[in-house]
């Protein structure tokens, strides 16, 4: 069993180090422990906190965070989309008569089959994100990237690459000696209490594909720890004294909502119980979108045009732009005909709901809801801080107060989600809000003021605030130098 609280300083001239892994949904981080202290690893040039992404071009080279986000951005903004009709074989007719040479049905005429049109034949490149929430997926084994099929673990293994390569450079950087770099080839590596689907066979899938995707990017030794746990055990490492009989973790992240258990025992804690539920950052910054924006572009407009000679009014059909939209990583498909026309003719009509529809032609042509999406989260984190806060949103014309009261109602779904997420992991424990004695929150979400209010009127006097962004990294690499012999 793993010590969760103060590990013993190494003998002097050990070597032994741990190594954490967190691959996130929406971010990825990476830390180093030496036994003394752990060491946040750049991932990208000015933070430790690399966003999940793989961009791959049409000569199939792949490039990862920020700079993959970058890259799919710059080439898709103008950029027209044409979808063509996929082949997908040959059908050949025949006459009926037999050819007296091959014994075979002569051939009349050889024509082409197509299937759906959905082949984007100028696409400059593919951009992946959220593919942790595939891992456990059975269906997701295989994704064509342009005319190749791709295994789920291909569009992996480039972050943990980049992950690899990093950790070499951190640890030459902290004054570990170049005899120690084999140890890069081992690491902790970090995963939710559940994948998406919940199920045992959708969780055993998920962590043999990460496995496997980091024995490709290099790291040849690895154990998998629960996120929340991890990070309980980079808090306990950092106090000097904790006096809690009982440790409730709660990890809020951009994709998942994990909890852990903690009971005293021997001087140390035990994991009693464990939950993970499927609500994220990403899932709240959605809905914000579509609660404030989508009015903006033009959702419940009405849409007068002639239709055989006759007049037809009805409501503007934007459902066929919702998804779309608020998946910024596939936005690029909405900039076609099918999509602009009914938008160039509102835009034509004028009136106050042409300016919706200007907003919503510059956020198809320009591919622009990813920047939406910044700015949504910059709000977000404003009014954890503040009662109100200035949605600015120049590349749309957008400029708007949300209050914090506005918020918290926006988002009431995913809070009640989030408070029964907490009581069904007491009940599995076996407890109640008055048996805790700490709670840490970690994780972005947690930054949330109504999610900061829920904990504290729940458990009043007991919630501190923990490495939202790198706890989990830090706990990893400190469970690594745990699991190590000697």
């Amino acid at each position: 069993m793993l010590h969760y609280g103060k590990i013993p300083a190494p003998l002097e001239g050990s070597e032994k180090i741990g190594i954490g892994v967190d691959y996130g949904t929406s971010n990825t981080a990476a830390a180093i422990f030496d036994g003394h202290r752990v060491h946040l690893v750049k991932l990208e040039e000015h933070s430790s906190i690399m966003p999940t992404a793989v961009y791959i071009d049409r000569d199939f080279n792949a490039r990862v965070g920020q700079q993959a986000v970058s890259d799919y951005i710059v080439a898709n903004q103008g950029r027209k989309v044409e979808l063509s009709a996929e082949v997908l074989g040959e059908v050949r007719t025949t006459t009926g008569q037999v050819d007296q040479g091959t014994s075979l049905p002569a051939e009349a005429n050889t024509s082409l089959v197509y299937g759906q049109s959905f082949q984007d034949a100028s696409m400059p490149g593919r951009l992946f994100r959220g593919i942790k929430r595939l891992l456990g997926r059975k269906s997701s084994e295989r994704i064509m990237v342009f005319d190749r099929p791709f295994r789920l673990v291909a569009l992996v293994t480039p972050i943990l690459l980049r992950v690899h390569d990093c950790l070499l450079v951190g640890m030459n950087k902290i004054g570990l000696s170049n005899s120690t770099q084999h140890v890069a080839d081992h690491a902790c590596i970090g995963h939710p209490v559940n994948f998406e689907g919940h199920s045992q066979a959708h969780n055993k899938l998920a962590l043999e594909r990460l496995q496997e995707a980091c024995g490709h990017a290099g790291i040849k030794y690895r154990n998998l720890f629960a996120e929340p746990n991890a990070a309980v055990m980079s808090y306990l490492m950092s106090q000097d004294n904790v006096q809690a009989k009982v440790i409730l973790t709660v990890d809020f992240g951009g994709g998942t909502l994990d909890f852990c258990v903690l009971a005293e025992k021997e001087g140390g804690y035990e994991v009693i119980g464990t939950h993970g539920v499927g609500l994220g950052g990403d899932h709240i910054d959605q809905t914000l979108f579509r609660s404030l924006l989508f009015p903006l572009l033009g959702k419940g407009e009405r849409w007068q045009r002639e239709v055989d000679g006759c007049k037809v009014e009805t409501l503007f059909p934007f459902e066929p732009f919702e998804e779309l939209i608020i998946n910024w990583t596939v936005s690029y498909m909405l900039n076609q005909n099918e999509y602009l026309t009914p938008v160039r003719d509102k835009m034509s009509k004028g009136g106050d709901a042409a300016h919706k529809f200007e907003r919503l032609y510059d956020l198809i042509t320009q591919n622009y809801s990813y920047q939406v999406f910044q700015r949504l989260k910059e709000c977000k984190e404003t009014l954890s801080s503040q009662e109100e806060a200035l949605l600015d949103i120049p590349e749309i014309n957008v400029s708007l107060t949300l209050t914090r009261q506005k918020f918290n109602e926006l988002i009431a779904q995913s809070l009640e989600q989030f408070s029964t997420a907490v009581s069904d992991t007491l009940e599995k424990a076996g407890l109640t809000d008055t048996d805790v004695s700490l709670v840490i929150r970690t994780g972005g979400s947690c930054l949330i003021h109504a999610v900061t209010q829920i904990l504290e009127q729940r458990f009043p006097g007991r919630v501190v605030e923990h490495d939202p962004f790198t706890s989990v990294a830090a706990g990893l690499a400190i469970a690594d130098y745990q699991m190590q012999k000697g």
